[in-house]
């Protein structure tokens, strides 16, 4: 007869592994996860807050190039896949600056609201009433200063029962150190901070839907040519393309 501690030991492992006592496999046994809340194109609304002129200045955890090519992606997407689009900002008349033309051009029909000194969005009223008449519950937001006016927005939305998806990319503030707690305040009140990349490929799901790769690709050639590049040299390879001596080796 075996010890009483081997017994408990085998009934142990034997539930851990997933083995039977005939000797056959039933599977692992898993614990389920945090529930996992997608994105979904029908149900979002995005939200740039305080992308100024003057603010852009402010922005010192991202090259002034990049983060200007990182806006309008941020404002692209919401073309590509007709989400409802609010612009908010904050003393437009003064130093913080006027919002960039090139999103006014991308959004003609967009909902504006100059706020009246609140720092928080959340805390004007028209901008309240704007988010909640869209009828979506998921925001997707990104802003100037990310420690502030995305921060302090994404948990009054988080506080009011919205999934809420902080744009990393979009967002800019004064500094590494600061943008990094910033994210770390969000990710603990349940916000959901992400790479633009990874925003659209949620949003999308599968190349194969609409908007997928038709839509989506030259999107991608003029916000991330590192891929746009790999794409232009596919397609002309399939259009007029010749094997060179040894690649026929090679593939």
């Amino acid at each position: 007869m075996k010890p009483f501690f081997l017994i408990a030991i085998t009934a142990a492992l034997t539930h851990a592994l997933g083995v039977r006592q005939d000797g056959g496999r039933t599977g692992p046994s898993l614990t389920p996860g945090p529930v996992y809340q997608r994105l979904d194109k029908t149900d979002a609304l995005l939200v740039m807050v305080d992308i100024q002129e003057g603010l852009i200045n402010l922005v010192k955890d991202a090259d002034t190039a990049l983060y200007r090519s990182n806006i309008l992606a941020h404002s692209g997407l919401a073309q590509v896949f007709d989400l409802p689009v609010i612009i908010t900002t904050s003393a437009p008349a003064g130093p913080n600056g006027v919002v960039p033309k090139e999103l006014l051009a991308m959004h003609p029909n967009a909902t504006v609201i100059d706020r009246s000194g609140e720092v928080n969005a959340w805390d004007n009223e028209e901008f309240r009433e704007a988010v909640r008449e869209s009828g979506k519950s998921q925001v997707i937001v990104a802003g100037i200063a990310t420690d502030v006016c995305t921060t302090f927005l994404a948990l009054s939305l988080r506080q009011e029962g919205y999934g809420v998806w902080a744009n990393a990319d979009a967002s800019g503030t004064t500094s590494v150190f600061v943008r990094d707690l910033a994210n770390q305040r969000m990710l603990g009140a349940g916000v959901q901070v992400l790479s633009i990349l990874a925003l659209m490929s949620e949003l999308m799901r599968s190349w194969a839907d609409t908007p997928g790769a038709k839509e989506l690709l030259p999107w991608i050639d003029t916000h991330f040519p590192h891929y746009g590049f790999i794409a232009r040299a596919h397609g002309h390879a399939i259009q007029d393309g010749v094997f060179l001596p040894g690649e026929d080796v090679i593939l």
